[in-house]
């Protein structure tokens, strides 16, 4: 009976292919493979209808049955490739055994229920070792698991219990009793080790503290905050509870007697807490926590290996991080190595200085305060034991001077530009900070006299007007060592002989918007040596560094005589000078110099000098009750220093409206973010807020891609006010700083490329 329909409809009508019924029952069998009952039907009424026109066509009877495999039986004869090609590449569609029980009623709805509930059965038991079905007990993550009953919060699965706001507050307050037990800080350390898990890459710790992770389950954002803000609010008074530290005692944390039971959980917890500063990227985050490492601090004594691997962060903290982590940083360095100095006291060092240097290579108004404090902060650690601090400052002092011989001796752009940069400038200003600090101990000063000849070298090696701001930077160095260590160093022939360079000398042909300052300079271009601002800066130099030197030695013996070569040499620059400006301010201090050597002469002249030049006591206690009566020259410095500090201030604060006539866009800061914690409706300090649409940027700083950046500026323009509306124009950032301009010259061709740290070892000397 079959095989005489496929004849049949073998010879159709014209215009109807002869391939039409073939392609119906390969789609009725595909559509029957993926369990799509309807579709078959749709398709078979439709080969139906268009196959109705034919002449040779016997219609249908109503309620015939189709068997699904003797249809693809068919297609031997009427496509014996494509039927060789299905037995090949898909034999399960020939196999394919499907209860051929189907009807086709008028009740449409009857018949596909009825093919739906026969195939959705043999599917699911051919498919049933096929497909993974999930168990029904699945439960979905969300913040709201937090808040669920304690009785099904505290089932545990497999033996990890899920650490819930209620267990918590447990917690807390057996952490709070006096008679702590060892196995609450225990789970406490646990727990803190399965919230950073939670929030690692592959979910889990992968180290050694795995196992830890496996007794707890921290789920949601308010779980993980209440795991982190106990840890850090009581878990440090509790382990001084359990080790019975009594108040006032002097005697190390691990030279108790319970030392040895929580001596491994809390190498787990130091080793966790100093993971999860590293991951951090938020400032009031990582306040938060290195105020609670400072607190731990004496407990990592114990542990050498990992307390260099905390030291090791704390100082890349020291060296790039926002303002108030760098002091936090920089306390628990000094706490931590104070604690144990005799082994971690020159690997600190070491590390500091090399991060110093390597952090100090280019200077601008942003990175200038950060460089200080270092430099600061610096010289206070090697202030800790001289002893061994001069081992390390002769070692890097010898290698700023061998970088200064090859320069002198080979003369190449590349030697040049491993002495006049950056680095090389504040490694001498560290070390004269150094040298002037500790010059009332005896260990350092011989020091004094190698730095010196190497500040005056560099100064002599490219005596030029281009590097006229490195020669300010050297000569304010020395100055500062002269004036710290109460030591002679003949400073006024390099200050006086500026006035004689032939391009300072010279008319300026391009007049300057604004002054121009070598704060942040070491090297000046071509066009701004031809600029009034050049000039005019040269010239406050001068006037600022012979005042700052001469009023220190206006109380000197020897005043009235040391000053005549400087006297000659201002005389003989105002007799060529056209500039009424210049030479007003050399004027007035060429007056306030002569008068302060009349008044030694003077002091000198009186009966009560009465004492052998030799004696170098009765020298500085005369030089002593000088200074005490106070000199015209140091007088006159003092007003001068505060008109000149007060100027200084003004300008960094109206930096932005130097230009104001001009119609130069401004700049206006954002306001800074304050470092106060973030609190919730019940009033606790939430460390790490959740990451909701309403809260901002810093909501969740783990794992965050925001690096540590300066302030973002936002440009606001002025527009003039008209009556006719103009068209906006896109708004223009502020063009960049002449000084910052000639900075970024120097770090370009004056040995930016050049770093000048090498990773020398103490052992080698």
């Amino acid at each position: 009976m079959k095989l005489k329909k496929v004849k049949t409809l073998g010879k159709a009508a014209p215009g109807i292919s002869k391939k039409k019924p073939q392609k119906d029952a390969i789609k009725k069998a595909v559509a029957k493979k993926a369990g799509k009952a309807p579709e078959t039907k749709a398709i078979a009424k439709k080969s139906k209808q268009t196959a109705a026109p034919a002449k040779n066509i016997k219609p249908a009877k109503k309620g015939a049955k189709k068997s699904h495999k003797a249809e693809l039986e068919g297609l031997k004869d009427i496509d014996p490739e494509f039927y060789d090609f299905l037995k090949k590449n898909d034999k399960k569609l020939l196999d394919f055994n499907l209860s051929d029980s189907e009807e086709e009623d008028e009740d449409e709805e009857e018949g596909k229920s009825k093919s739906a509930a026969a195939e959705g059965s043999d599917d699911d038991e051919e498919n049933e070792e096929k497909y993974h079905k999930p168990s029904d007990d699945l439960a979905v993550a969300s913040d709201e698991s937090d808040f669920e009953d304690e009785e099904e919060d505290e089932a545990s699965t497999g033996g990890t219990q899920k650490i819930t706001l209620n267990l918590l507050r447990q917690w807390e307050q057996q952490l709070g009793q006096d008679n702590v037990s060892i196995d609450i800080v225990r789970k406490v350390i646990q727990a803190f080790n399965s919230a950073l898990a939670s929030i690692s890459a592959d979910g889990a710790d992968g180290g050694e503290n795995q196992p830890n992770a496996a007794a707890f389950k921290v789920v949601g954002a308010a779980a993980f905050n209440g795991v982190i803000q106990l840890c850090v609010l009581h878990l440090q008074p509790a382990i001084i509870r359990v080790l019975g530290v009594k108040p006032n005692s002097s005697l190390p944390l691990h030279k108790h007697k319970k030392w040895v039971k929580v001596r491994g959980c809390l190498r787990y917890y130091l080793t966790d807490l100093i993971r999860l500063v590293e991951q951090v990227s938020s400032a009031n985050i990582l306040g938060v926590l290195l105020k609670h490492l400072h607190q731990m601090a004496g407990m990592v004594v114990p542990f050498t290996a990992l307390g260099k691997t905390i030291l090791k962060r704390l100082i890349v903290l020291w060296a790039t991080g926002d303002e108030t982590v760098r002091v936090l940083a920089f306390l628990c360095i000094l706490k931590i190595t104070r604690k144990q100095q005799a082994t971690m006291l020159n690997h600190v060092l070491k590390a500091m200085y090399l991060a110093y240097v390597r952090n100090s290579k280019f200077v601008s108004p942003n990175t200038l305060p950060g460089i200080n404090f270092m430099r600061r902060s610096l010289v206070e650690m090697f202030a800790l034991d001289l002893n061994v601090s001069y081992q390390h400052a002769f070692l890097y002092i010898r290698q700023l001077a061998i970088h200064l011989r090859n320069a002198v001796i080979l003369k190449k752009k590349d030697s040049f530009q491993a002495v006049y940069n950056w680095q090389f400038i504040n490694s001498l200003r560290l070390w004269a900070d150094l040298l002037g600090a500790s010059a009332n101990k005896p260990q350092l000063q011989p020091l004094v006299y190698p730095l010196v000849t190497i500040a005056t070298g560099v100064i002599r090696l490219i005596p030029t007007a281009q590097y006229f701001p490195l020669r300010f930077h050297c000569l304010q160095t020395l100055i500062s060592l002269s004036k710290e260590t109460n030591t002679y160093v003949p400073v006024l022939p390099l200050i006086v002989e500026v006035l004689k360079s032939n391009t300072f000398n010279r008319k300026h042909t391009a007049v300057s918007m604004k002054p121009l300052q070598f704060t942040c300079v070491l090297r000046l271009n071509k066009a701004q040596l031809a600029e009034n601002g050049f000039r005019d800066e040269v010239i406050e130099q001068v006037c600022g560094l012979l005042l700052e030197y001469l009023a220190h030695e206006s109380t000197s013996l020897a005043f009235s005589d040391l000053v005549v070569p400087t006297v000659m040499a201002i005389k003989a620059y105002l007799k060529d000078c056209r500039n009424a400006n210049y030479s007003r301010k050399l004027k007035q201090l060429l007056e306030k110099v002569q008068e302060s050597g009349r008044f030694i002469e003077q002091q000198r002249s009186k009966s009560s000098v009465n004492f052998d030049i030799k004696d170098a006591k009765a020298v500085a206690a005369w030089e002593q009750q000088l200074r005490l009566k106070r000199t015209p020259l140091d007088i006159y410095y003092a007003s001068w220093l505060k008109t000149h500090e007060t100027k200084k201030r003004r300008q960094a604060a109206q930096t932005d409206e130097i230009n104001a006539d001009y119609d130069v866009p401004k700049l206006k800061k954002l306001p800074a973010k304050k470092g106060v914690p973030v609190r919730n409706e019940k009033g606790e300090v939430e460390l790490f807020p959740s990451d909701s649409e309403d809260e901002g940027d810093d909501g969740l700083p783990i794992g965050s891609d925001d690096e540590d950046e300066e302030e973002e500026l936002e440009v606001e323009v002025e527009q003039p006010k008209s009556k006719k509306a103009k068209k906006e124009k896109p708004e223009k950032q502020k063009s960049q700083p002449a000084e910052e301009a000639a900075a970024g010259d120097d770090y370009d061709e004056a040995g930016g490329a050049v770093d000048i740290v090498k990773d020398l070892d103490l052992n080698d000397w």
